[in-house]
């Protein structure tokens, strides 16, 4: 698979920051991010990716079935070993899934799309960066460390800005 190296260089980044803060900082809420945390973010991340593993078990995904699991979000070393555990698992045989949710709050229907596990896991891959990117403002709220340069950019912006330097 081409794309788990990708992903898992992501959550590694990822990963190697979360090391940097403290617990007072990835619990701690930001006013710019809304008062969401770095763990309540992190904690998303994972669950999205749990909610894949889960239904390439059963053949459906619903990412709206997540646990919001509040150790994910205030025990870092927690969230940390998911992580790694998630990396550790990415790799599996595609398979066709069957995509379900319900985006209207004032109604019930379901909504089913036929997708596969690569299609998903590179949803993951862009989700993970953009909340990775809200991360990065958390991070600079509550903490002096410093992230990575691409750290929350997208690979398309990045070769978009080295092309601009050229």
């Amino acid at each position: 698979m081409q794309f788990k190296k990708v992903i898992e260089n992501v959550l590694e980044q990822l990963v190697g920051s979360l090391h940097e803060l403290s617990e007072a900082e990835y619990v701690q809420p930001s006013k710019i991010l809304n008062k969401a945390s770095v763990g309540q973010h992190v904690r998303h991340i994972i669950e999205l990716y749990m909610c894949l593993f889960n239904g390439y078990e059963t053949g459906t995904v619903n990412y709206e079935n997540r646990k919001g699991d509040i150790r994910i979000e205030t025990d870092k070393s927690l969230a940390i070993e998911l992580m790694m555990m998630i990396c550790n698992n990415i790799e599996r045989q595609d398979k066709e899934l069957c995509l379900v949710s319900n985006y209207d709050e004032q109604s019930t229907e379901i909504i089913t799309v036929a997708t596969n596990y690569y299609r998903e896991l590179l949803y993951n891959l862009e989700h993970t960066v953009h909340h990775m990117a809200l991360i990065r403002v958390g991070i600079n709220e509550v903490s002096a460390i410093k992230v990575p340069d691409g750290f929350g950019v997208a690979v398309s912006t990045i070769k978009y800005r080295k092309s601009c330097v050229q």
